[in-house]
């Protein structure tokens, strides 16, 4: 079982927009043990966490669960952790996308909206109701200024894909909302501990990446990042 769903297709265009950012992509199973996932760790220069159907489990951040939470996936849990612990410890960049940034806040103590329709008044179209045939939805977010990702675009307003129903809803210890949706709903976090790179965004990145200056941006500087010397950041 591999990142995101197991399906090797579904992963390309993360890999693929590594590549062109001028990176070496390297595919992590989700199956790998504990000890293997450390050891294989040790050889990345910088970790991207991907979408997934799954939602965290809410009993991780101390909710009940919602009854639209879909189920938890532990070998996923398992890995990511595995992952932002020994990126943490040995201060390499962290992109996290979509599911990935959940589970980068609840990793850090924070908190998680479990379905955006039914928690959030008045909100967007979050999801993306690809089922039903309804085409990616794409809505604008605000940057906070002065933000890593307000840099990045070089404005003060981005608009995105959309395919997600929760989102952060604390932010966890060092996390710092980034950017935010006209309903309200966190679009983005960043890390505020120091110099560490570290973005998680809700919108998928990897799917604009062809056309998206910021997409562009974001995988440019994750590279950047991986490739420079490492400043300690305060855990």
């Amino acid at each position: 079982k591999e990142e995101l769903t197991g399906e090797r297709a579904k992963l390309e265009p993360y890999l693929d927009a590594v590549r062109q950012a001028g990176g070496e992509p390297v595919a992590l199973s989700l199956e790998l043990p504990s000890e293997g996932l450390t050891q294989l760790a040790e050889t990345l220069d910088a970790v991207v966490l991907s979408g997934s159907p799954a939602d965290v489990n809410p009993a991780l951040f101390r909710a009940a669960r919602h009854a639209q939470c879909a189920d938890p996936d532990p070998d996923r849990e398992r890995t990511d952790f595995t992952l932002l612990e020994h990126a943490l410890a040995h201060h390499k960049p962290v992109l996290a996308i979509c599911y990935g940034t959940q589970s980068l806040n609840v990793f850090r103590s924070g908190t998680l909206v479990q379905d955006i329709p039914s928690e959030v008044p008045a909100p967007l179209q979050h999801e993306w109701e690809k089922e039903k045939g309804a085409p990616e939805p794409f809505h604008p977010v605000q940057l906070e200024p002065g933000s890593r990702l307000a840099q990045l675009a070089g404005a003060a307003e981005v608009v995105v894909n959309s395919s997600h129903h929760q989102s952060v809803l604390e932010p966890g210890c060092n996390l710092r909302v980034a950017a935010r949706a006209g309903d309200g709903v966190v679009e983005a976090v960043e890390w505020t501990g120091g110099a560490h790179w570290i973005i998680g965004v809700q919108w998928h990145p990897e799917r604009m990446v062809k056309t998206d200056s910021l997409a562009q941006a974001l995988f440019r500087s994750l590279v950047a990042a991986a490739t420079a010397p490492k400043t300690p950041a305060r855990a």
